[in-house]
């Protein structure tokens, strides 16, 4: 009798572990890559619209610096840049609007600045990393590890951090951050992929 005591008293333990570490652990996890993806969907969503909608007049207008090399390329377009914009304002929009009608306050909530900001900012980020490689004598589709993940992270943080430093702030906490840094790359390459399978780019990177 004893030893079946001790087995279940010991089962009992794992079990009773097993629930604490679900509650401190996995749990608080879960809701902190939700609520990064939550964060950063307004910045997300807007390289694929442009990439997908794009074409027509370039942004630089064909012009090539002192240099010799063309300002930002072929490939940043107006109207690649409006949908893409428009893109994550709408996906932003529908946030709020689920923040709102639902009351998810246990996700960031979004406002109408922070999510203009954060869908121009990513774009940004994108054609200053396309000025910098035209700099740098890098064509159109070359790798440029690092820069090619994290530039519209890089781009949306400049702008919250010029225009809306008090959200930025009270949203972006160290482990949204490490989030942020760690989903990033995974998802550019699962969207290029996607992208270049459909024909929509000419690499898959």
């Amino acid at each position: 009798m004893s030893n079946i005591n001790v087995s279940n008293c010991s089962l009992l333990q794992v079990l009773e572990c097993y629930i604490i570490s679900v509650d401190s652990i996995i749990i608080p996890l879960l809701l902190a890559v939700l609520s990064a993806m939550w964060i950063m969907l307004p910045a997300y969503l807007p390289n694929p619209v442009a990439a997908l909608m794009g074409g027509g007049t370039p942004i630089d207008f064909g012009k090539k610096l002192s240099d010799g090399k063309r300002i930002l390329g072929e490939g940043k377009t107006y109207r690649g840049l409006l949908c893409g914009v428009l893109a994550g304002i709408a996906i932003g929009l529908i946030q709020i609007w689920l923040e709102d009608s639902y009351s998810w306050d246990f996700l960031p909530h979004h406002t109408l600045a922070s999510i203009v900001l954060l869908s121009l900012g990513a774009l940004l980020g994108d054609m200053g990393k396309s000025f910098l490689k035209r700099r740098l004598g890098k064509d159109r589709g070359t790798k440029w590890p690092v820069a090619d993940q994290y530039d519209l992270v890089v781009g949306a943080l400049v702008l919250l951090l010029l225009f809306d430093p008090s959200w930025l702030v009270a949203n972006f906490t160290l482990p949204i951050i490490i989030i942020i840094i760690i989903l990033t790359p995974i998802l550019h390459r699962a969207v290029n992929i996607i992208g270049y399978i459909s024909g929509i780019k000419e690499v898959p990177w």
